[in-house]
């Protein structure tokens, strides 16, 4: 196109059609990179989703209420205990938490009553690293408690330093097995004053039937709770670098609550004391826990050492 002073003028390379084109090809490139991110943004909303479920495993879906009973539960104030004691408390039962931490208790205590509605959940000191004080709490109970229809064994502890009780047993063999070795066998009494009654341990422990008392052993799952606060402590970066695969590959206490709370409370459960439980289903038992000369002797060592009556 000529111009007034007689020269052609012609179009810049790049500008005008071509150029048009172009933009409109990087235009469309960009749409579809945000429409592919948006759906890999779903795709993977969608897989933490099914990812969490799936470890977020069984659920009890037993609507059975649990009016006029009274649940016991170690190791109350926090964690899956805590839970526990809340789902309890919302069925309508009377509430015993039995905690070493007497204000922590107090306040997840207080916190269960405002969330449920429930004013019969009460706090009773319990050191299980102390077989005095396990001997002192069964023997209050006794006294002051009309009945005792579910015993939730759930207190414990982790990887804890090499300490010793002031029984001179180490710590986690005391917290996890013998101490509440002996509450169970102290407790046993109203157990069958109860019956039907049942107890639930979270961790390992002999099982027995006593009359009219079924006895389960449950693995909750792999929990984001205050289990490895002594590994924190010892390595405090790995606790900081765990903590978003622990947000995204462990279960949350309410979730490692469910079996507990479906060995408690479900019908029919009688037949399958003794049992195993996992994920709010019947697993098999390793084959150490299997033998039952093995079992027999962990009984018999179990009463030796806390000093009661072999009652196998």
């Amino acid at each position: 196109m000529p111009d007034r002073s007689g020269f052609l003028v012609l179009p810049w390379p790049g500008v005008g059609s071509e150029a048009e084109a172009e933009v409109e090809v990087s235009e469309g490139r960009g749409d579809m990179l945000l429409r592919g991110g948006a759906l890999l943004g779903a795709v993977l909303v969608i897989c933490v989703t099914a990812l969490r479920r799936w470890i977020g495993g069984g659920v009890c879906r037993s609507g059975e209420r649990q009016d006029g009973k009274t649940v016991l539960v170690t190791g109350a104030n926090t964690g899956i205990g805590k839970e526990t004691c809340r789902e309890m408390a919302r069925r309508g039962a009377r509430v015993v938490m039995a905690c070493r931490d007497l204000s922590r208790a107090d306040q997840a205590a207080e916190d269960i009553r405002k969330s449920t509605g429930n004013g019969n959940v009460v706090v009773r000191h319990l050191d299980l690293a102390s077989l005095y004080s396990v001997r002192q709490f069964a023997k209050d109970f006794l006294d002051s408690e009309d009945r005792l229809d579910i015993l939730i064994n759930n207190a414990g502890v982790m990887m804890c330093p090499k300490w010793l009780t002031e029984d001179g047993f180490e710590t986690q063999f005391a917290v996890n097995h013998l101490s509440h070795f002996l509450l169970t066998n102290l407790l046993l009494p109203k157990l069958k004053s109860s019956a039907p009654s049942r107890v639930v341990t979270v961790s390992s422990i002999a099982h027995r039937g006593g009359s009219g008392v079924s006895s389960f052993c449950v693995h909750p799952g792999v929990i984001r709770t205050e289990l490895g606060r002594h590994v924190e402590g010892w390595f405090p970066l790995l606790g900081v670098l765990l903590r978003l695969p622990a947000m995204l590959l462990m279960k949350t206490p309410r979730q490692g609550s469910q079996t507990s709370l479906y060995c408690a409370i479900t019908p029919g459960l009688e037949e399958q004391s003794g049992s195993y439980f996992s994920d709010c289903a019947v697993k098999e038992v390793a084959p150490e826990g299997r033998d039952d000369e093995v079992a027999d002797r962990l009984w018999r060592e179990s009463a030796l050492l806390v000093g009661i009556k072999d009652t196998c």
